[in-house]
């Protein structure tokens, strides 16, 4: 029924392409790229043996757009996944537009290199008009609207977990549950224990940029920014526990206030345990999350690309990873002028997850998401041209298949919440 050019075979990948394996129906042919395609060929070998899909390999740099280019040309897929680094969302979109391809992610532009003085000039006039300072957005994405028009092409911005699940979860509350949304807080708990002292549960680079940055939350229509991890609370979430949580920065806000207007509040918390904080704290006091180079005798090594070497490769952990994930929204606001909150969740079992596809919940969380939404496009549920986030579309289809593929999920209409 469709062919899907897949880039990148991380954790998340490897998952999502597992998915498309199990759903050969949609995905009838897959092809699957990365720089290191040993990798590929290692999935490949272990999955062609229980799928019907047609699997591939390529080799592929994902910073080149004119290898992209020619990888899309040879294979012609109906769509692009990227499940590459943030890094190089806009080299895979720019191939997507010059081969007029479809294009999928899971998490928005940022750059790698921090110091570029071009990127750093446009950065510094965001974070005077925007207000807030993290290191990725999306206006380097939704500049791409009018071209993708042009060409007549979809790109679906934002198909994970958070963002992703957590925005469609957001349009289907208005669809289904409020006339009106008037706050959102979203929630990230990973009640799992891998038994390493640090480890991160997804690529070191993002992680670690990401908690470190000041968190930042929209309200009356402003961003309000706070410096990192100042706000703290405390919640008892289902089948995991009383876990403490702190206030990020997260990709889902921007474009959710953009897309609900209404919403007064949105904040997004994520749970951590005091030792990862205490690591962290100290990885960063001492240089190790900068993102620049330092000249080592002679050899430029940047340091947190560095420490990424150094920690246990989150594709990893599946096998020792023990507990649960409940990741959901809480929504207040009003129904038949009525005060409403309900609380749309998913638990998710770290063993149960690798049991069926060899990885732990966060890989899993985010590489179902990913295979649901690129299904959206290739099979036509989801359809325009232009760039569009996830909750832009009718979240019905994709709420049914999260329940078909494994991420069931939970309305809580009587749930506790957050201060």
């Amino acid at each position: 029924m469709s062919r899907l050019l897949i880039i990148g075979c991380g954790g998340v990948a490897q998952v999502a392409i597992t998915k498309c394996c199990q759903n050969s129906e949609v995905f009838t042919e897959i092809c699957i790229a990365s720089r290191t395609v040993s990798k590929c060929e290692a999935l490949k070998e272990k999955l062609e043996k229980n799928t019907t899909t047609k699997i591939t390999t390529a080799k592929v740099d994902a910073d080149n757009v004119d290898e992209l280019v020619a990888l899309i040309e040879s294979y012609k897929p109906e769509a692009v996944l990227n499940l590459a680094l943030p890094y190089q969302d806009l080299t895979i979109m720019d191939a997507c537009l010059k081969t007029k391809v479809n294009y999928i992610d899971t998490a928005n532009y940022e750059p790698e290199d921090t110091e570029d003085p071009e990127w750093k000039a446009i950065y510094e006039k965001r974070c005077k008009e925007a207000g807030f300072s993290a290191y990725f957005d999306y206006s380097w994405q939704w500049a791409y609207q009018d071209r993708f028009k042009e060409a007549n092409i979809l790109g679906l911005l934002g198909t994970g977990f958070d963002p992703g699940v957590t925005s469609v979860f957001t349009a289907y509350a208005k669809k289904h549950y409020f006339d009106t949304i008037e706050s959102v807080d979203i929630l990230d708990c990973n009640g799992g224990d891998h038994g390493y002292p640090f480890a991160t549960n997804f690529n070191p680079e993002i992680n670690l940029r990401e908690v470190s940055a000041p968190g930042s939350y929209w309200e009356d229509g402003h961003w309000v920014e706070i410096p990192a991890m100042s706000i703290k609370r405390e919640y008892d979430f289902p089948e995991v526990g009383m876990k403490d949580m702190y206030l990020l920065h997260h990709e889902e806000i921007e474009s959710l206030a953009k897309n609900y207007p209404e919403i007064k509040r949105i904040r997004f918390f994520m749970t951590f345990g005091q030792s990862y904080l205490t690591h962290m704290k100290c990885l960063e006091n001492v240089g190790m999350l900068r993102t620049d180079p330092v000249n080592i005798n002679g050899v430029d090594i940047v340091p947190i690309q560095f420490l990424k070497e150094l920690l246990p490769d989150p594709a990893t952990l599946g096998p020792r990873t023990v507990g649960k994930t409940n990741i959901g929204c809480i929504f207040k606001g009003k129904k038949d002028g009525k005060d409403k909150t309900i609380y749309i969740y998913n638990v998710c079992d770290h063993q149960e997850c690798y049991k069926e596809v060899g990885s732990q919940a966060i890989s899993y969380t985010t590489g179902v998401p990913a295979m649901i939404g690129a299904m959206m496009v290739v099979t036509g549920k989801w359809n325009g041209t232009g760039v569009f986030n996830v909750e832009e579309f009718d979240p019905d289809p994709y709420m049914e298949a999260l329940n078909k593929w494994g991420l069931p999920w939970v309305v809580d209409e009587n749930p506790a919440i957050v201060e």
